[in-house]
């Protein structure tokens, strides 16, 4: 029997959770910092050799005692360093020049010991400077990272039309304090971990205790842990890494840019898995009706969410199968077709001198090139091109006899609807099983639809995202759940998590708490 997350045993594994790098299983890294400044300026500028944007600022402390400052140009506030650190140090001042006495005269808050070269490495490559004093066998490391980074801006593939405007971007403590301002609650618990040999990237993994399940925080640490990689450089690398299933085409981590939309699903009992660098969200575990809802759905009125919802079920499945189901009836099933309108297609096909399924590889395949070819140009040119390309290929496509315009409108039709899937990664797996379905309508008619439709579905049934099944709450089948599935159902009705996250803490709020002229605390 398979078992889930919320049901498997603790694992036992206890392996780091930073991955060693090159250099730390290495003897000169691992060397404590020597009480001579030279032999550790020494060790440290081996380590560093080549290395032009590392800096190496010798002064006196008080005019009296030898100090190094170590730190890459670029990655550290140099004028925080010269007002808080230098200028305070180079001061004569009679006290005894010890470590605690100069941690005192730094006006920098976050500061802490380190002891070895590796411990340097690390905190030099934080963008943290590294205070190394004569005498001493360990230094200061010196909160003053800073890089360039841009703004908060509404994400351009998740934007709503009402809701917040703010999305994630690459600083990863940047993202860590957007998702606490929207859940202000020290049960809201950040864990950080390096990932990669060479990139050392941090990760910060979130969760809210008491409402996700330990058994799945565990899970997605020890996947995380598990990782053995040269460098973390996207979100993608994580998520192709972690998933249940790596040869499915359908997404088992949600991505997203959005804080709002993370805070929902830790609210849900879900973990979100955050990398420096990338403006992208993982979110675990996740299920496929999931990936078709949008953020807008929550933002407008439920009667207006549900119809929108209803609709983008709808013309998902017309992306999926569109085209192979007009293949299957203009080639085998032209019986199902209305005499009237049955004319008008042979009309149309009479010059066409190719099978329904070479017409709709050709014009797909057309499409898909128009529509990558739009996303890679300049963007000022990109939508240009792709629509005018469109309009000109298909009517001098049909002119030329090469595609009918049924065709032309079916795929057409197909690609607007394929738009409305709101993630990019399930609008990408239907894109591309649509092919596999349109080659089994050629052949089979619509016994190969069919058969095309229970092997998706078997597939479906049988995945998997961090234990929890891929198609819930239809498959298993949970009632209580299908309030926010097969519609959008009012906020006051919403009083209970899903089940399968959110089955440590299942109550959002009390129920009956819907309000009105003639509802006060007596209704309740």
């Amino acid at each position: 029997m398979r078992k889930y997350f919320w049901n498997r045993p603790p694992r036992s594994d206890q392996r780091h959770t930073a991955i060693a790098g090159p250099r730390d299983h290495d003897p000169q890294t691992q060397t404590a910092l020597s009480e001579n400044l030279d032999e550790t300026l020494q060790l440290l500028q081996s380590i560093y050799a080549n290395c032009s944007d590392v800096i190496f600022h010798e002064f006196l402390i008080g005019d009296q005692t030898r100090a190094v400052l170590l730190y890459i140009d670029g990655l550290t506030n140099t004028d925080e360093l010269d007002q808080h650190v230098l200028a305070p140090l180079q001061e004569e001042f009679s006290r005894e020049y010890t470590l605690a006495n100069i941690r005192q005269k730094i006006a920098v808050s976050s500061i802490k010991q380190v002891q070895r070269a590796a411990d340097v490495i690390e905190e030099v490559s934080g963008g943290n400077p590294v205070l190394i004093m004569e005498q001493e066998n360990q230094g200061l490391s010196i909160g003053l990272s800073k890089w360039d980074k841009r703004a908060i801006e509404e994400p351009k593939a998740e934007s709503v039309l009402r809701g917040p405007r703010e999305g994630f971007i690459e600083s990863l403590r940047t993202n860590t304090s957007l998702l606490r301002r929207k859940v202000r609650t020290p049960d809201l618990k950040i864990l950080s971990m390096n990932i990669g040999t060479y990139s050392a990237t941090p990760i910060a993994i979130a969760y809210i205790e008491g409402i996700a399940a330990p058994s799945l925080v565990e899970e997605v640490m020890s996947r995380l842990r598990r990782i053995e990689i040269d460098g973390i450089l996207s979100s993608a690398y994580i998520e192709e890494l972690i998933e249940d299933n790596p040869y499915s085409p359908f997404p088992q981590l949600l991505s997203t840019e959005r804080p709002d939309v993370a805070s929902a699903y830790l609210l849900e009992g879900h973990v979100v898995v955050m990398i420096d660098g990338t403006p992208s969200a993982l979110i675990a575990p996740v299920t496929f009706l999931a990936l078709l809802q949008s953020p807008e759905d929550y933002y407008e009125r439920y009667v207006v969410g549900t119809a929108i919802r209803w609709l983008r079920y709808l013309f998902f499945a017309i992306s999926l199968l569109g085209p192979s189901v007009y293949v299957a009836v203009i080639t085998f099933h032209q019986e199902m077709i209305p005499p009237p309108l049955l004319l008008t297609m042979v009309r149309s096909r009479e010059q066409v001198p190719f099978p329904a399924l070479a017409e709709a590889l050709l014009m797909e395949s057309m499409f898909e090139a128009l529509r990558e070819a739009g996303a890679r140009l300049p963007k000022q040119i990109g939508t240009a091109v792709s629509i005018v390309g469109a309009l000109v290929i298909g009517q001098a496509a049909i002119a030329a006899g090469i595609v009918s315009a049924p065709m032309v409108m079916v795929v057409a039709i197909t690609g607007i609807a394929s738009f409305m899937a709101p993630r990019f990664t399930v609008g990408m797996a239907v894109r591309l099983l649509r092919f596999p379905m349109m080659f089994l309508a050629g052949f089979l008619g619509f016994l190969g639809v069919i058969l095309g439709v229970i092997v998706i579905l078997n597939h479906l049934l049988t995945l998997r995202s961090f234990g929890v099944p891929y198609l819930s709450p239809l498959a298993p089948m949970k009632g209580r759940d299908l309030k926010d599935i097969l519609w959008r159902a009012p906020r006051w009705m919403m009083n209970t998590r899903p089940h399968l996250t959110g089955m440590w803490n299942p109550y959002r709020q009390a129920p009956g708490r819907r309000q009105g002229p003639d509802q006060g605390d007596e209704g309740r």
